[in-house]
């Protein structure tokens, strides 16, 4: 057996995820392609248990139409060849009932063909560059639309920022939230003095970080991939001694905690974080914590749209009476679900409004809140989509 294989065993088993018999074959499956290794394999466990918390809150209240929900994982290595191998066995060997998934765009590209063609409900869980749009997918997390501006205006209006350098994974990610950026920076009146890109699983940023050197930007505005890259050139930028204020648009809570002192100060602007103060996300913190103990990976702004996207299939479901896709999908725009980032409804051409947070990291890896703009609209994402 592979090495990668042992890995994969071993996150499941310890996610209770391994076949049972909740996974009978009267349960409604969900399947969960993740980057279990890659770049996203610093965030996915965190994802995994979050699904994992949810399904179990729901079976214990009954389930849904009398029938229990069960997960089936699959590692898609965070690209585009894994997510197909993932999402065809998922679907058409494994045949699930959904997908509910973070991943990187590149691995969402990849998948959905195969979704349309296997018309499986599928609810993308993860931030991204906006605009993919597909009659099978709704989206619970947020665009640019919803998390650029308030990080930019900040900088610019609070911090007195007129030159940003932009560095970004090079793929639909990276390239898209920073072409959304740029436009923002340029409209309101900034110069962006850089602009570079590396591969997804780039490790050395010594060529960038030279440019930025001699740039001398006041603000930096990074969007790599998920997990890895934001490890690797946050430590280098700290290690090289730049001094410009650091805005990352693709950094989750869970990885800015494992980056230690090299992610203080670093600015963050998202939908989740565990400082919000509501009784909700305190319930669901207090869940967490008491189902996983010491093997809890941080909630983050990648796990918890997870969770609600499960509470989100299974209301559809419930609503549709069926989990005929022909049923669900028209559900999944009407059904609502009031989670630890609030009330949550994928009503705005299959994305949703979300309450945004503009944060700051600290020594501990924690973020401080320190502004909130209520039900951010998405903007125009699939206006073609009915």
């Amino acid at each position: 057996m592979s090495i990668r294989k042992l890995l994969l065993g071993a996150c499941l088993m310890g996610a209770g995820l391994l076949p049972t018999a909740s996974q009978a074959a009267d349960a409604i499956t969900i399947g969960i392609p993740v980057g279990l290794s890659g770049a996203n394999s610093v965030v996915a466990p965190s994802v995994v248990q979050a699904a994992q918390l949810a399904v179990d809150e729901i079976n214990a209240a009954g389930g849904v139409l009398g029938r229990k929900l069960a997960l089936e994982v699959s590692d898609d290595a965070s690209g585009a060849a894994g997510a197909q191998r993932a999402f065809d066995s998922l679907i058409f060997q494994k045949k699930v009932n959904s997908l509910i998934s973070m991943e990187t765009s590149a691995a969402r590209n990849a998948g959905l063909p195969i979704v349309t063609r296997g018309k499986t409900p599928f609810i993308y869980t993860s931030y991204y560059e906006g605009r993919s749009c597909n009659r099978y997918m709704y989206v619970d997390a947020w665009v640019p639309d919803q998390q650029v501006g308030p990080m930019v205006d900040f900088f610019m209006k609070s911090k007195g920022s007129k030159t940003f350098f932009l560095v970004g994974s090079d793929y639909a990610f990276g390239r898209g939230m920073l072409e959304f950026t740029r436009a923002y920076i340029e409209k309101h009146g900034g110069k962006v003095v850089g602009e570079e890109y590396a591969p997804m699983d780039a490790t050395d940023w010594t060529a960038i970080i030279s440019k930025i050197r001699s740039s001398n930007p006041d603000a930096l505005m990074m969007s790599t991939a998920g997990g890895v890259p934001n490890v690797t050139l946050t430590k280098q930028l700290r290690a090289a001694g730049i001094k410009a204020l650091y805005g990352n648009l693709g950094l989750d809570e869970g990885t800015a905690k494992s980056m230690g002192a090299d992610a203080e100060g670093t600015y963050l602007s998202g939908s989740y974080y565990t400082s919000i103060d509501s009784p909700a996300n305190k319930k669901f913190l207090a869940a967490m914590q008491q189902k996983f103990g010491a093997d809890l990976k941080t909630p983050n702004d990648l796990s918890v749209p997870e969770y609600e996207a499960v509470y989100l299939y299974a209301a559809a479901v419930k609503k549709a009476g069926s989990v005929d896709s022909d049923k669900v999908i028209p559900a999944l725009a009407t059904v609502s679900f009031d989670g630890p980032r609030g009330t949550i409804r994928m009503d705005k051409q299959r994305h949703a409004p979300l309450t945004m947070y503009l944060g700051q990291v600290t020594a501990d890896g924690s973020v401080t809140l320190m502004s909130s703009f209520k039900d951010v609209d998405p903007g125009a994402q699939c206006p073609a989509l009915k």
